[in-house]
Parts: C-alpha cells; structure tokens; sequence
C-alpha cells in the first residue's frame, strides 16, 4: 500500500471522516500479543491512534502486551503515551558502544554485521545482567533450597511490580466507568487457560505480572490460591476472547501481532530458532481470524432467518435456543504485524536495548499511521459482509 501525500486540508477531510466512521462502532478493541522486548512496537500502535483520536474502551493483551494494557487502562487518556514512553525507557538501557562509534571499515561492509552485533550484546547482558526496572538474575537459581513455585526461576521480577506500581492507577483500572481490560494467562495446576476482566472483579498488579510470567525465566506469580505462567504458552494472541465475547456488538479490532506466521525458509540454527519461535508465537491468528469470520457469518444469517419467524411462533423453545447463537454485530479487523529488522536474531524478544525499542516502537507507529490514511476502511461493515478483515502491509 503506498503512503499517499496529503495536503493539510485533505489531512483534515480524511481525519473528520476517520472519527464519523469510528463514533458508529460501539466497541473499539486493542488486541495486544506477547512478544518481550518487541512490545514497543504496540505503543507505537497506541500513539498512531491517540493522534488520531481514536481511543479504545477495550484493551486484551497477553505477556508483554498485557503489561502494556495496563498502562494504557491505568492512566488517563492524555497521559497515556508518555506513561508508555517512560515504562519503555525504564525497561531499557542505552547501548555498550555510544550511537557515534563505529568502526574504521568500510560502512557498506560492516553496517549490518555491526548492528547484529550490537544487538546480540544486548541481548546477552540482558541474560546475564537483567532488565532495570524489569527483572534481575537470581543469585544461585538451582540450589534445592529454592523449592518454591515463586522462586522457581532463573530472574526475580520483583523490579517490575515496583515499575507498574510506579505508573499504573489500578483503582483507574478498576473504577465501574473504565475502559475494559482483559489479560490471559495459563493456571499451572490445572493447565487451563484463564482470563482476568476488570467485569468479573478487581485487577491487582499480579494479574498483569501473571500474564507475562514465562517460565523458566520468570517466577510463577500467585493470584487468589493459584499459581500462574505465561498465557502465551497456550494463546499468545486473546483476539478469540474479545471476538467470541456474549455481549458483542459493532466492533472495531485492532490486532497488533508481534511474530510473523509467515516468512522465508531457514539457512542456518540460528535462523531455526528466529523462525521456529514466529511460528510458536504468532498463535495462528490467521486461522482465528478465518474460524471467527466463518463463525459470524453463520450467526448473522441466523440472526436474519430470526426476523422472518411470524411473533406467534417466537415463544417456541428452538426459538429461544437460536436466540442465543444469534448475532447482528458487523465486525472490522485490522491486524497488524510487527517485521523483522535486518539485523535482528532469534533474541530479538530479549534484546532490550534503547535503539532497538526506539526502532520498534517508529515501526508500530509508522504502520498505523499508514493504516489510519485509508479513512474509507474504517467504514462499518455491511449486513451482507458482517466481518472484514484488513492485512496491513506498508510499504518502507
């Protein structure tokens, strides 16, 4: 899709259009995947769609995506970006080598390999050093003494609760006029996938941490009795909570993915692992997609054939039961993928340098910028095409 250069005038027409397409939808969802250290690239997202206006009253996210969630839902619409910007920047550090040093070879040799480099190293000191803000290495991780599923774990994630109570407002959170929140996470007892709603009950700082508790890096974190991991380990992507939701009505989705489902065939280990975890991780939300899109269609026709039944006939109970199946909700659904920089390794999801989070976090909104010049796609769909979906393929 090309980027089309716009005069002020056709940038406020398109704009005024953007928001009367948007006010007809009575559900504006952010779909938010795991993906560590390339979540920057959803408050890129986030930022597109602030300029804009456009304001979602729902926000679902797993892992690093539920972290972003919650500062997003716990601060106040205006503040929202820069809590973002400086839970990034709290997270992060600068790289070992300052942006000025390079090496004395030719640029068209070492450019690339440079930055592979650099970005390898800051993986590694992640690994062996931790996150500020974030998570620490645990001193002498497998000694028996630590028989514990809280300690279970290679780093201590205790830097991170203090960050999100430092930047997130959970009685916001939780206050009966908020937007609303849903993370997913994994019960490790039973092994069953479980959702926390800010509709069901009151969202704690360990809800958010379960979410993005992967083993065997991080500790299981304790809610309510149970023990929980990471919910990218069953779905990495809640797009079928918010798609499959009871009370769904005219909803516009923003699905933000952090790994490709798609992409070339490996040459080497290294590329094995980077291509084996898109895979792993991109949770098939493709086929999501496709499954819900089916789903819908066949509870709008219900929802047709309904009107046609005379009111007599409406009390029968195969009646009632089809009520409950059917749906008139008209569907729009952006996803967005985040796309591999050149240099990037398999680490990519633990490199948390300041230039890398820079670069992701430009790339989501640079997307959605795009995306957001496309005014008409905004349209609300049609009885006869209830769901739409848009791929989002920018051009650099």
């Amino acid at each position: 899709m090309d980027v089309r250069k716009k005069t002020a005038s056709d940038k406020t027409a398109a704009l005024n259009l953007l928001q009367e397409h948007h006010q007809k939808y009575q559900t504006i969802a952010l779909v938010l995947q795991g993906g560590g250290a390339l979540g920057a690239y959803q408050a890129g997202v986030y930022e597109a769609l602030d300029q804009a206006g456009l304001h979602p009253n729902w926000v679902a996210g797993i892992s690093i995506g539920a972290l972003n969630a919650a500062i997003i839902a716990g601060n106040a619409p205006e503040h929202r970006v820069a809590r973002l910007r400086e839970f990034w920047e709290s997270i992060t550090r600068p790289q070992l080598f300052p942006a000025w040093f390079t090496p004395p070879m030719d640029p068209a040799a070492w450019e690339l390999p440079w930055q592979n480099g650099l970005s390898g190293l800051a993986a590694l000191r992640a690994l062996t050093e931790g996150q500020p803000g974030f998570f620490t290495p645990r001193p002498f991780p497998l000694m028996p003494w630590r028989a514990s599923p809280a300690s279970a774990s290679w780093y201590d994630t205790a830097p991170l609760k203090t960050t999100l109570e430092r930047l997130v407002d959970f009685d916001r959170i939780n206050h009966k006029t908020s937007m609303r929140v849903s993370v997913g996470a994994v019960n490790i007892r039973t092994g069953n996938f479980a959702y926390f709603d800010n509709t069901e009950g009151d969202l704690r700082v360990e809800h958010f941490m379960a979410s993005g508790a992967l083993p065997p890096g991080f500790p299981a974190i304790e809610v309510d009795g149970e023990f929980y991991w990471d919910g990218g380990m069953v779905s990495n992507t809640p797009l079928y909570k918010v798609l499959s939701d009871p009370a769904c009505r005219d909803s516009l989705v923003f699905q933000v993915d952090l790994w490709s489902a798609r992409g070339e065939l490996p040459r080497d280990l290294a590329e094995v692992t980077t291509r084996s975890k898109d895979i792993q991780y991109s949770s098939r939300t493709r086929l999501i997609t496709e499954y819900m899109a089916q789903r819908q269609r066949q509870q709008r026709i219900l929802h047709d054939l309904m009107k046609l039944v005379p009111e007599d006939q409406r009390n029968h109970l195969a009646y009632k039961q089809a009520e409950v199946h059917a749906s008139g909700a008209l569907i729009n659904l952006f996803h967005l993928i985040y796309r591999n920089k050149p240099y990037e390794g398999h680490y990519k999801d633990y490199e948390f340098s300041v230039d890398s989070m820079r670069l992701h976090w430009t790339s989501g909104m640079d997307d959605m910028l795009c995306t957001l010049d496309e005014p008409e796609w905004f349209e609300r769909p049609t009885p006869e095409h209830p769901f739409i979906t848009h791929d989002v393929h920018c051009e650099d």
